[in-house]
């Protein structure tokens, strides 16, 4: 079973990166981000790719240029995560035939993003819109657009996030903190799991 959730591995370094990645898909969570402004993100992407690429969604968060959306698909990652909904961006994801999820906190920017071919939208930060500024969202957006929760959405709140009509989450530090052993993110990934199944239940 494939959860709507993307783990976001902000930090990892290549030599973490095959591992974690392994026990993130052990424990049910097949959606898989590094963010750009970690250590030699671009290895930790291909090193994923290279072992786990057939089974999973493996791609880039903090995706701010047309030129990083070439690096990511030249390292093998088919996922392209922004903070901002940069329509460049969008298109060229698009274009190379890569999952392209920008970030949009106001119809203005969900409806650009949209227009240039979003695969869907990260509402970010989550905390801050809340899950009725999703409520307020969901009334003006097109049927069937795809919304994931980013910041301030977690297992203690997925239900709540859920009625307000979410798909699906980004999840950072609670699955994953610089340091961290292999352990700690697989039992933090079974619960997150856990509480997700027990939501959508």
């Amino acid at each position: 079973m494939s959860r709507a959730i993307i783990a976001i591995l902000r930090g990892i370094s290549p030599e973490e990166a095959v591992p974690c990645c392994e026990a993130l898909i052990d424990a049910g969570i097949d959606r898989i981000e590094v963010p750009l402004n970690s250590p030699e993100p671009l290895k930790s992407i291909a090193a994923m790719v290279e072992a786990f690429g057939d089974t999973a969604l493996i791609g880039a968060g903090t995706v701010l240029s047309v030129e990083q959306v070439d690096a990511v698909a030249d390292a093998g990652g088919k996922l392209i995560v922004s903070p901002n909904a940069d329509t460049d961006v969008i298109a060229r994801s698009r274009a190379l035939g890569l999952e392209s999820w920008p970030g949009v906190f106001t119809p203005t920017e969900a409806f650009a993003a949209l227009g240039a071919g979003a695969s869907g939208l990260k509402l970010f930060p989550g905390n801050m819109a809340g899950p009725g500024g999703l409520k307020a969202l969901r009334a003006v957006l097109p049927k069937g657009t795809q919304v994931y929760a980013v910041g301030g959405a977690g297992p203690e709140n997925f239900g709540e996030w859920f009625e307000a009509s979410a798909d699906g989450f980004g999840i950072g530090s609670a699955l994953y903190k610089s340091g961290i052993s292999v352990g700690e993110i697989s039992g933090r990934a079974a619960a997150i799991v856990r509480a997700y199944d027990e939501a959508c239940a």
